[in-house]
Protein backbone atom coordinates (compact mmCIF):
# COMPACT_ATOMS: atom_id res chain seq x y z
CA UNK A 1 0.00 0.00 0.00
CA UNK A 2 1.25 3.29 -0.86
CA UNK A 3 0.78 6.35 1.58
CA UNK A 4 0.97 10.04 0.64
CA UNK A 5 4.49 11.64 1.48
CA UNK A 6 3.22 13.75 4.10
CA UNK A 7 0.92 10.60 5.77
CA UNK A 8 4.13 8.30 5.58
CA UNK A 9 6.75 8.14 8.19
CA UNK A 10 10.64 7.20 7.47
CA UNK A 11 12.40 4.52 8.60
CA UNK A 12 14.80 4.11 10.27
CA UNK A 13 14.62 7.42 12.08
CA UNK A 14 17.66 10.03 12.77
CA UNK A 15 18.26 10.11 16.99
CA UNK A 16 16.73 13.96 16.46
CA UNK A 17 13.44 12.77 13.78
CA UNK A 18 12.55 10.23 17.12
CA UNK A 19 12.84 12.65 20.42
CA UNK A 20 10.53 14.71 18.18
CA UNK A 21 8.30 12.53 16.91
CA UNK A 22 8.47 10.80 20.67
CA UNK A 23 8.36 13.82 22.04
CA UNK A 24 5.05 15.17 20.29
CA UNK A 25 3.50 12.22 21.10
CA UNK A 26 4.00 12.35 24.95
CA UNK A 27 3.52 15.83 25.20
CA UNK A 28 -0.31 15.39 23.31
CA UNK A 29 -0.86 12.63 25.74
CA UNK A 30 -0.04 15.21 28.70
CA UNK A 31 -2.20 17.12 26.29
CA UNK A 32 -5.64 14.96 26.99
CA UNK A 33 -4.68 14.13 30.22
CA UNK A 34 -4.99 17.73 31.46
CA UNK A 35 -7.82 18.44 29.24
CA UNK A 36 -10.07 15.35 30.89
CA UNK A 37 -9.25 16.69 34.21
CA UNK A 38 -11.41 19.74 33.04
CA UNK A 39 -13.91 17.93 31.43
CA UNK A 40 -13.90 18.70 27.63
CA UNK A 41 -15.36 17.17 24.85
CA UNK A 42 -13.32 15.64 22.25
CA UNK A 43 -13.10 18.55 20.45
CA UNK A 44 -11.96 20.57 23.12
CA UNK A 45 -9.00 17.64 24.03
CA UNK A 46 -7.84 17.46 20.49
CA UNK A 47 -7.50 21.07 20.42
CA UNK A 48 -5.10 21.01 23.73
CA UNK A 49 -3.48 18.36 23.07
CA UNK A 50 -2.00 19.55 19.59
CA UNK A 51 -1.29 23.09 21.14
CA UNK A 52 0.59 21.24 24.13
CA UNK A 53 2.54 19.08 21.77
CA UNK A 54 3.27 22.04 18.94
CA UNK A 55 3.73 25.26 20.78
CA UNK A 56 7.10 24.70 22.28
CA UNK A 57 8.30 24.39 18.38
CA UNK A 58 6.63 26.65 16.74
CA UNK A 59 7.36 28.71 18.85
CA UNK A 60 11.03 28.09 18.83
CA UNK A 61 10.71 27.83 14.57
CA UNK A 62 9.53 31.28 13.94
CA UNK A 63 12.85 32.89 16.28
CA UNK A 64 14.95 31.28 14.46
CA UNK A 65 13.70 31.58 10.85
CA UNK A 66 13.11 28.12 10.55
CA UNK A 67 10.16 26.37 8.63
CA UNK A 68 7.56 25.66 11.33
CA UNK A 69 8.02 21.58 11.43
CA UNK A 70 4.77 20.28 11.86
CA UNK A 71 3.47 22.49 8.33
CA UNK A 72 6.77 20.73 6.29
CA UNK A 73 6.01 17.27 8.00
CA UNK A 74 2.96 16.74 8.81
CA UNK A 75 3.39 13.47 9.81
CA UNK A 76 3.65 15.13 13.38
CA UNK A 77 -0.10 16.09 12.91
CA UNK A 78 -0.84 12.42 12.54
CA UNK A 79 1.41 11.91 15.37
CA UNK A 80 -0.35 13.68 17.81
CA UNK A 81 -4.00 12.54 16.46
CA UNK A 82 -2.98 8.71 16.82
CA UNK A 83 -1.37 9.94 20.66
CA UNK A 84 -4.41 11.45 21.71
CA UNK A 85 -6.40 8.96 20.16
CA UNK A 86 -4.87 6.00 22.18
CA UNK A 87 -4.24 8.35 25.08
CA UNK A 88 -8.52 9.01 25.22
CA UNK A 89 -9.08 5.41 24.77
CA UNK A 90 -6.86 4.45 27.81
CA UNK A 91 -8.89 7.08 30.12
CA UNK A 92 -11.82 5.76 29.40
CA UNK A 93 -11.09 2.51 30.60
CA UNK A 94 -9.37 3.96 33.63
CA UNK A 95 -8.96 6.68 36.24
CA UNK A 96 -5.81 8.31 35.46
CA UNK A 97 -4.22 10.28 38.36
CA UNK A 98 -2.89 13.64 38.62
CA UNK A 99 0.69 12.09 39.15
CA UNK A 100 0.55 10.59 35.49
CA UNK A 101 -0.14 13.73 33.96
CA UNK A 102 3.26 15.28 35.57
CA UNK A 103 5.56 12.23 34.56
CA UNK A 104 4.22 12.21 30.97
CA UNK A 105 4.90 16.29 31.12
CA UNK A 106 8.46 15.61 32.33
CA UNK A 107 9.38 13.14 29.87
CA UNK A 108 7.92 15.39 27.22
CA UNK A 109 9.99 18.24 28.78
CA UNK A 110 13.05 16.42 28.15
CA UNK A 111 12.73 15.59 24.81
CA UNK A 112 11.37 18.42 23.71
CA UNK A 113 14.04 20.83 25.13
CA UNK A 114 17.44 18.36 24.39
CA UNK A 115 15.73 18.39 20.82
CA UNK A 116 15.26 21.66 20.65
CA UNK A 117 18.95 22.42 21.57
CA UNK A 118 20.28 20.35 18.39
CA UNK A 119 17.87 21.92 16.31
CA UNK A 120 19.52 25.49 17.38
CA UNK A 121 22.63 24.16 17.30
CA UNK A 122 22.26 23.10 13.62
CA UNK A 123 20.59 26.53 12.57
CA UNK A 124 23.78 28.17 13.34
CA UNK A 125 23.36 28.85 17.03
CA UNK A 126 25.47 28.24 20.12
CA UNK A 127 26.31 28.66 23.94
CA UNK A 128 23.71 30.87 25.81
CA UNK A 129 21.27 30.91 22.65
CA UNK A 130 21.23 27.08 22.51
CA UNK A 131 20.08 26.58 26.58
CA UNK A 132 17.23 29.33 25.97
CA UNK A 133 16.33 27.84 23.32
CA UNK A 134 16.39 24.55 23.80
CA UNK A 135 14.48 25.48 27.25
CA UNK A 136 11.84 27.28 25.45
CA UNK A 137 10.95 24.27 22.80
CA UNK A 138 10.76 22.05 26.03
CA UNK A 139 8.40 24.71 28.41
CA UNK A 140 6.16 26.82 25.77
CA UNK A 141 3.78 23.51 24.63
CA UNK A 142 2.70 23.21 28.86
CA UNK A 143 3.06 26.54 29.43
CA UNK A 144 0.15 27.35 26.94
CA UNK A 145 -1.80 24.23 27.53
CA UNK A 146 -2.57 25.42 31.32
CA UNK A 147 -2.94 28.76 30.33
CA UNK A 148 -5.91 27.12 28.10
CA UNK A 149 -7.34 25.41 30.75
CA UNK A 150 -6.93 27.73 33.37
CA UNK A 151 -4.34 26.74 35.84
CA UNK A 152 -1.11 28.42 36.91
CA UNK A 153 1.48 27.05 34.40
CA UNK A 154 4.31 24.72 36.11
CA UNK A 155 6.55 27.43 34.74
CA UNK A 156 5.29 29.84 37.16
CA UNK A 157 4.37 27.53 40.37
CA UNK A 158 6.35 29.09 43.52
CA UNK A 159 10.00 26.73 43.78
CA UNK A 160 8.60 24.56 41.25
CA UNK A 161 12.00 22.84 39.50
CA UNK A 162 10.63 22.84 35.74
CA UNK A 163 12.68 25.19 33.86
CA UNK A 164 15.51 24.58 36.26
CA UNK A 165 15.59 21.23 34.95
CA UNK A 166 15.57 21.77 31.44
CA UNK A 167 18.46 24.26 31.76
CA UNK A 168 20.66 22.05 33.95
CA UNK A 169 19.72 19.04 31.15
CA UNK A 170 21.04 21.20 28.16
CA UNK A 171 23.75 22.52 30.07
CA UNK A 172 25.11 19.00 30.72
CA UNK A 173 24.37 18.06 26.22
CA UNK A 174 26.44 20.71 25.93
CA UNK A 175 29.41 20.18 28.54
CA UNK A 176 29.73 16.77 27.89
CA UNK A 177 30.09 17.77 23.75
CA UNK A 178 32.66 20.00 24.69
CA UNK A 179 34.32 17.12 26.77
CA UNK A 180 34.51 15.06 23.40
CA UNK A 181 31.42 13.00 23.85
CA UNK A 182 29.62 11.62 21.31
CA UNK A 183 26.28 14.15 20.64
CA UNK A 184 24.00 11.15 20.66
CA UNK A 185 25.35 9.98 24.26
CA UNK A 186 25.85 13.48 25.39
CA UNK A 187 21.37 14.43 24.52
CA UNK A 188 20.40 11.11 25.52
CA UNK A 189 22.68 12.39 28.88
CA UNK A 190 20.92 15.76 29.48
CA UNK A 191 18.02 13.91 29.01
CA UNK A 192 17.75 11.55 31.56
CA UNK A 193 18.87 14.64 33.45
CA UNK A 194 15.80 16.33 32.95
CA UNK A 195 13.52 13.43 33.72
CA UNK A 196 15.80 12.58 37.00
CA UNK A 197 15.36 16.44 38.34
CA UNK A 198 11.49 16.55 37.17
CA UNK A 199 10.96 12.53 39.08
CA UNK A 200 12.77 13.36 42.33
CA UNK A 201 10.36 17.03 42.17
CA UNK A 202 7.35 15.03 41.59
CA UNK A 203 7.69 12.42 43.95
CA UNK A 204 10.02 14.19 46.80
CA UNK A 205 7.83 17.27 46.42
CA UNK A 206 11.25 19.06 46.41
CA UNK A 207 11.08 22.77 45.65
CA UNK A 208 13.60 25.59 44.77
CA UNK A 209 14.13 28.33 47.47
CA UNK A 210 11.53 31.52 46.41
CA UNK A 211 12.55 34.95 46.84
CA UNK A 212 10.26 36.49 49.47
CA UNK A 213 10.50 40.27 49.95
CA UNK A 214 7.66 42.17 51.99
CA UNK A 215 4.24 40.62 52.86
CA UNK A 216 2.75 39.21 49.15
CA UNK A 217 -1.04 39.89 50.75
CA UNK A 218 0.27 43.79 50.60
CA UNK A 219 1.17 44.08 46.89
Amino acid sequence: MNLPPTFSLMFPFTPLQAMDYLGVAVFAASGVLAAGRKHLDWFGVLVIATVTAVGGGTLRDLLIDRPVFWLTSTAYLWVILAATLATMLVVRVRDIPLRALLIADALGLALFAVSGARIAEAAGYGGIVVVILGTMTGVAGGVLRDILIAEIPLLLKSGEIYATAALAGIIVYLLLQIAGVDRVIAGYAGMAVIVVLRFVAIFTRLRMPALKLGDPEQG
